[in-house]
């Protein structure tokens, strides 16, 4: 990694350069875009009435009264695209792995933090824009948070989806076949995403089992969705900000280490082989 200074043009060029490349391979795969938005609307639309008569939801916060529940699992959901959006985006650096257009890449002269943050931070744009696309079809199925909430909210996506991101960039450092992140994906995604508070609240996880409601209540994901719970209504979840703050660092201070050739898991790879 070369130590010459680059003056602040070349780094916004950079960063520019790694977006447009990650916006473009978004434009030019519309079933990402798609698949993205069917999952949650299926929850929504079927999921969430047929639970609708079978779970009722207390007032918790940041409700002020009792919400149906399409209502609740809607952040769950804003937060499942992000998680997906986020393992989709690493799944693209194993693929640039065994192609080698991820040599080209890591071989510039800037910091590798920097360019993980630029595709990450790229990565972290288009959820959002897919967020904001199922929110307007939940406006139209009656799920509307104050309009406040949707500005509010913006903060929260952008911490959430960064984490989240990070965290797919830390485990596709650890895998070199695109096969194998494939089933990685679906052992993080459905845990993480069934043992939160996405679609139950937490005290309902108590009443069912006290081990359960621990491992939700220790899920990075389940405060990912509960600080965009609360954001989406204008309040802040300080527990869930630092958490998510604290595994943003972790995750991606991890993933700028395993990518790191001479320090990472393919530096021990090769002298291991």
């Amino acid at each position: 990694m070369s130590d010459i200074p680059f003056p602040p043009r070349a780094w916004i060029t950079a960063f520019l350069g790694i977006a447009r490349r990650e916006t473009l391979r978004f434009v030019n795969q519309r079933g990402r875009f798609l698949a993205a938005l069917v999952r949650p609307l299926v929850w929504l639309f079927i999921f969430a009435a047929g639970f609708r008569a079978v779970l009722g939801l207390s007032i918790t916060p940041p409700y002020q009264t009792y919400v149906l529940y399409e209502v609740y699992v809607t952040p769950g959901l804003v937060a499942m695209i992000q998680l997906f959006n986020g393992m989709q985006s690493s799944l693209s650096m194993v693929y640039d792995r065994e192609t080698g257009a991820m040599r080209t890449l890591l071989v510039s002269p800037f910091p590798r933090w920097f360019l993980l943050a630029s595709k990450l931070v790229a990565g972290v744009v288009v959820s959002i824009i897919q967020v904001f696309t199922f929110l307007a079809i939940a406006w139209f199925w009656g799920i509307r948070p104050p309009a406040i909430g949707y500005l509010t909210v913006l903060p929260a996506l952008i911490l959430a989806g960064l984490m989240l991101g990070a965290m797919g960039l830390f485990l596709s450092s650890a895998i070199r076949q695109l096969e194998n992140f494939a089933g990685v994906m679906n052992f993080v995604i459905f845990p993480m995403f069934f043992a939160s508070s996405a679609l139950y609240p937490l005290w309902r996880m108590r009443e069912s089992s006290t081990l359960l409601h621990d491992i939700c209540a220790i899920n990075p994901f389940t405060h990912a969705v509960e600080l965009i719970r609360f954001a989406l209504y204008a309040q802040v979840n300080w527990l869930s900000l630092a958490v998510v703050l604290g595994c943003l660092a972790g995750f991606f201070g991890a993933a700028v280490f395993m990518y790191d050739p001479a320090k990472g898991l393919w530096a021990r790879r090769k002298g291991g082989g």
